[in-house]
């Protein structure tokens, strides 16, 4: 076996690590359903019923402004969302869920759920709550 590498040490690589390895197999799972990661954060964020402005759903979505915009305009083409000025701030642009999007993200949400799954058996759920306690904390 060979020696690892000192930057295994690192509290900033293992989180790194374990990032891409969920990545990946979530990306490969939603790809299935031609849905990528970010538009599924997008429609699971507009589930909940609240009515955010595009830089609010940006900031929940981990995504900047400008590259929400351009996924927005391709789901508003896909017809999973439709935009609506805000009743409260005219200036202000809603994103709203179709009832296309509803139905896909109810398809899609069975992937996430099997995802969570997988991690919940390898850990255990006492250490899977912790964990996601930590790193809200981080985050």
């Amino acid at each position: 076996m060979e020696p690892r590498s000192p930057i295994h040490n690192y509290l900033s690589y293992a989180l790194a690590a374990a990032h891409r390895k969920v990545n990946t197999s979530l990306t490969a799972r939603l790809r299935e359903h031609g849905i990528q990661i970010e538009a599924w954060r997008i429609l699971e964020t507009l589930e909940s019923g609240q009515r955010l402005t595009m830089g609010e759903l940006a900031e929940i979505a981990l995504m900047n402004p400008p590259t929400l915009s351009k996924l927005v305009d391709r789901m508003v083409s896909d017809g999973l969302v439709h935009r609506q000025v805000a009743q409260n701030d005219h200036r202000q642009i809603n994103v709203l869920p179709t009832a296309l999007g509803r139905k896909r993200m109810m398809q899609i949400r069975k992937e996430i759920e099997e995802q969570d799954a997988a991690i919940l058996d390898q850990l255990g759920q006492t250490e899977t709550e912790q964990l996601i306690q930590l790193l809200r904390t981080i985050a």
